[in-house]
């Protein structure tokens, strides 16, 4: 992952948008659907896929199978299977994740995956080769585990739901501690999705203002394109967005994730969003030509005979420029025409002298 940051005075300007994919468990357990979703996670134009490294071992306690209790609303009274079950038959084992990172080495995407262990995260860093290390929000304030991946060395994206802000600042500081500066701080709700009024984009700003030497982005769990191409207007540097072949699929994630045609269409769109955005010095970027056409002289609303002197009734301003400007008109009274003019001409200075 290379984000560029460049400085210009107070205010930093970002690249276009790093944007992953968040496949999370939308594969299903099935390394064929996996494929697809890479598949059209690159031909979507997106820069990296991401899956999450979990085993039911790993994610939640006994107590959790014991109540049997889903997260996610649709799955709240299933009685086909149990929890314990389909967390089993959603996780990605290491053997699938290697493969899962050979077949996009091989079609040119970046491809990592969200540790929820110690364990699993040895085997990001070590075997898989993570190009960063992606922490979940509910892993921001389990300062402990944070510690543990800061020591790795690698580049850390860190999500910022379920955080207030005194968690948030703990977190960065626990990894500055360990000398690890490489930190991309996201944006984000956990709520799946969030009502707008709830999305507080403006915290991107607040978050840029409060780290201004590292890069922030938006985590994003809303419905449609529109959230996600509006933080890039405000600075995100990445944009993490779940991704599905259909919203309709069986499975936890699916109804709030994007599509191929939403994802690419995020894709375009921040880059012409970041383009648009430019520098903040102000400064016209019209060639002379067109400003010459756009602009006003200064024309004669009269004939005027040689030896008569310009008058405020005697002026008048139209396109196109390229004679006297409308701010010499102060200069231009009082002033005598050295040759017959006509109606409407436009004044040069040869006029004049």
């Amino acid at each position: 992952m290379k984000i560029k940051l460049t400085k210009n005075k107070e205010v930093y300007n970002y690249a276009k948008p790093y944007i992953i994919a968040e496949l999370g468990s939308n594969h299903n357990g099935d390394m064929e659907l996996a494929k697809k979703l890479i598949l059209e996670a690159k031909e979507s134009g997106v820069n990296c896929v991401k899956f999450q490294s979990w085993s039911k071992d790993s994610i939640f306690a006994r107590k959790k199978y014991e109540d049997n209790y889903f997260i996610a609303d649709d799955y709240r009274y299933r009685t086909d299977y149990t929890l314990e079950e389909i967390v089993d038959a959603y996780s990605i084992s290491e053997e699938e994740l290697l493969e899962m990172k050979k077949f996009s080495d091989e079609i040119g995407i970046d491809c990592t995956s969200t540790p929820f262990s110690k364990k699993e995260a040895d085997f990001l860093v070590d075997k898989l080769e993570s190009p960063f290390i992606k922490v979940a929000s509910m892993d921001l304030n389990n300062y402990p585990f944070l510690e543990y991946l800061a020591k790795k060395g690698k580049p850390m994206v860190i999500s910022t739901g379920l955080s207030e802000l005194y968690e948030i600042d703990k977190a960065v500081k626990i990894i500055e501690n360990t000398g690890n500066k490489q930190i991309v701080i996201l944006h984000c709700v956990s709520t799946y999705p969030p009502i707008d009024s709830d999305v507080h984009l403006n915290n991107i700003k607040t978050l840029m203002r409060i780290y201004p030497d590292y890069p922030i982005g938006f985590s994003d769990h809303t419905l449609g394109t529109a959230i996600p191409l509006a933080s890039v207007a405000l600075g995100a540097c990445i944009i993490e967005k779940h991704f599905t072949l259909d919203k309709n699929m069986e499975g936890w994630d699916h109804k709030v994730s994007a599509t191929k045609d939403e994802m690419k269409e995020i894709v375009e769109n921040s880059k012409r969003i970041a383009e648009a955005l430019g520098s903040y010095r102000i400064t016209a970027t019209e060639t002379d030509e067109k400003k010459i056409e756009f602009r006003r002289s200064i024309v004669l609303t009269r004939q005027m005979k040689k030896g008569e002197i310009i008058t405020y009734s005697d002026i008048d301003y139209k396109r196109p420029g390229g004679g006297f400007d409308p701010e010499m008109s102060e200069f231009l009274i009082g002033i005598t025409i050295n040759k017959d003019l006509e109606f409407d001409h436009i004044l040069t200075k040869e006029d004049i002298i």
